[in-house]
């Protein structure tokens, strides 16, 4: 301990040295980065390639030929366009509404006083450590005894309420003074203002923070559209790059053409969104 203590004096008391490990640190941190997108660029080349191309030895990273009309044959193999849209509306309107019930919940569990509140909440909470194989069969069973079996509407229902939502949202909401509620209520704003007008506005880092998590989980989900959407007019993008990868195993370069297009979305949203979503982590975990 004091020895730790005697070199953090030393690295500040030399400007040199406290450069010369930051600069060590700074090609460590660079050298993973490069290193996990080493995957991600081999992705693109191959995608780019005709398929005797993509395993050639040795390797190049950059195609003499470029062709680009990969993209479109994938499109013609398989109807990628409406497993897209599947995806689409699953994914944004599960998104809209985990947020919405989880704001909600999370602010009655943090300022709303009310007999059971606590109990309530840990009970919710105990929900996640439940594999979801624990109670597949009879979501199931409920889904069909429903009449939404292989419709749109059983994967949304199914993940419109989430207890990681609801816990993330809390701890964000417990950080927010209590007297700004109080206030509001003196001045005779409803509960359902205060949530709209107060909470939702003061919450933007940790709405971006679900709604990422939200997304991209939604997205990537195959077991759900596996077991409950039959039809191929009602798949999803990773059912249907399952039966593409089926239907070419020997094509690398057009699934990796259709993986790719995969990924654009949940990256783009994350992109748009990793400022809050940095945000987000950094005080969502820690306040309450």
């Amino acid at each position: 301990m004091e020895q730790t203590i005697h070199q953090k004096a030393i690295r500040k008391d030399n400007p040199v040295l406290s450069t010369i490990f930051r600069v060590i640190i700074y090609i460590m941190l660079l050298a993973l980065a490069v290193f996990t997108l080493i995957p991600f660029v081999w992705m693109i080349s191959s995608s780019l390639k005709l398929d005797r191309e993509v395993f050639a030895y040795p390797m190049k990273w950059i195609p003499e030929t470029f062709h680009w009309e990969n993209y479109r044959l994938i499109w013609q193999k398989v109807p990628l366009l409406t497993y897209f849209k599947n995806t689409a509306i699953i994914a944004v309107v599960v998104t809209f509404l985990q947020t919405l019930t989880s704001s909600f919940a999370a602010y009655a569990f943090a300022k709303l006083e009310f007999k059971g509140r606590d109990t309530l909440f840990l009970c919710y909470i105990a929900t996640i450590a439940v594999p979801w194989q624990a109670y597949m069969l009879p979501q199931f069973i409920m889904m069909r005894s429903m009449g939404l079996y292989d419709t749109l509407w059983a994967m949304v229902v199914l993940q419109a309420f989430s207890a990681f939502g609801v816990f993330l949202m809390r701890q964000f909401y417990r950080g927010i003074p209590t007297e700004l509620c109080e206030a509001a209520r003196i001045d005779g704003l409803s509960e359902y203002g205060i949530w709209a007008r107060i909470m939702l506005p003061l919450s933007t880092a940790a709405i971006a923070t679900l709604v990422i998590f939200t997304f991209v989980s939604t997205w990537n989900d195959y077991m759900g559209p596996m077991i409950y959407l039959t039809r191929d007019v009602n798949k999803t993008i990773q059912v249907g790059l399952r039966r593409f990868i089926q239907e070419n195993s020997s094509d690398y370069h057009l699934i990796m053409a259709a993986s790719l297009c995969s990924l654009l979305p949940v990256s783009v949203m994350f992109l748009a969104l990793q400022r809050y979503f940095i945000e987000g982590i950094a005080t969502s975990g820690l306040k309450g």
